[in-house]
């Protein structure tokens, strides 16, 4: 029976080394994204504290091979720091790019994070190679949000309102918890065992304390937020997430339900899908969104569509 199929030894040995890349076609996005990140300028990322010679331990991994990791992988729409260290020992594409590394997702989150200012400035400088190659042209632009979930539930958020009558209340608790404690000695001498103060206050009140500090660190922020968005005082209604600060509870027009998050934006030249312009606004609905992104598109390509397109939701 064997004679019939083809030879099929999964572990056989190769002679020679064999190079992953004969194992993807040559059109293979991976390569155009290497090939892309190759013609950047990633000097703001390599002179970054993050990737200087003078510290201590391993060396870092090189600033090309991360941009490139993560830019595929927004190509596939792969987010996530731990499914990327994954593919990078599953993926051949993956594995192509890292040049067989296997950074941890500790390291590419933390890459994320400390070069984002300089992420977007590589996005600018992707937009403008593709201008120069004429896959941008600015003829039709089409606009769109969508709703994005924050790393937050929308049950940590509170109300302006809530939080002060939180606040109110949590401190009289306090306050009654500091008069029992300076009564209780002998008591919580029995109770907590020899050896402990007998003045040492109960765990309730250690609890009770942290809630407060957290609620009025919360207010403080609320007050700041909108003091900074309106120049006036907080509402009853508006809200804070205690995980997330700067999302907000929004109506997701696609699940007819409310996120914790935010709303992204994004403009795309018609013809070669290429995304002229993105932003993300804590602002629940796009009625003020198309000027906004309109000057983004008019920075970025030194030009104004002849085009645009955007839903209804965009009127006002």
């Amino acid at each position: 029976m064997s004679g019939h199929y083809k030879t099929y030894d999964p572990d056989q040995l190769f002679l020679l080394p064999p190079s992953l890349r004969e194992w993807l076609p040559e059109g293979h996005i991976a390569y155009f994204i290497s090939d892309v990140v190759d013609e950047l300028n990633l000097t703001e990322i390599e002179i970054e504290k993050a990737y200087s010679s003078r510290l201590p331990g391993q060396p870092p991994y090189h600033p090309a091979m991360m941009v490139k990791l993560l830019f595929y992988a927004y190509c596939l729409g792969i987010p996530s720091s731990r499914k990327i260290e994954q593919e990078t020992y599953e993926n051949v594409a993956f594995r192509i790019l890292a040049a067989g590394h296997h950074p941890d997702h500790d390291t590419v989150a933390d890459f994320k994070k400390n070069h984002l200012g300089a992420l977007k400035d590589l996005f600018l400088q992707i937009l403008l190679l593709c201008k120069g190659a004429k896959l941008v042209k600015l003829g039709h632009v089409a606009l769109d949000g969508t709703k994005m979930k924050a790393n937050a539930s929308k049950h940590k958020a509170m109300s302006y309102a809530r939080i002060t009558e939180k606040e109110k209340e949590l401190a009289e608790e306090v306050e009654k918890m500091l008069r029992k404690a300076e009564s209780v000695d002998a008591e919580e001498d029995a109770r907590y065992g020899k050896g402990v103060r007998g003045d040492e206050l109960p765990e309730e009140f250690k609890i009770r304390q942290k809630r407060l500090t957290k609620i009025r660190e919360a207010t403080k922020a609320l007050e700041e937020r909108v003091k900074k968005e309106t120049e006036k005082h907080p509402k009853p209604k508006d809200q804070i997430n205690f995980t997330d600060a700067e999302s907000r509870i929004m109506k997701d027009s696609t699940t007819k339900g409310f996120i914790q998050g935010y709303n992204a934006q994004a403009a795309v030249e018609a013809a070669p899908q290429i995304i002229v312009a993105a932003e993300v606004t804590t602002q629940s609905n796009d009625k003020r969104q198309l000027e906004p992104m309109l000057r983004q598109m008019q920075k970025n390509c030194k030009a104004a569509p002849k085009e645009l397109s955007a839903d209804a939701g965009y009127f006002s």
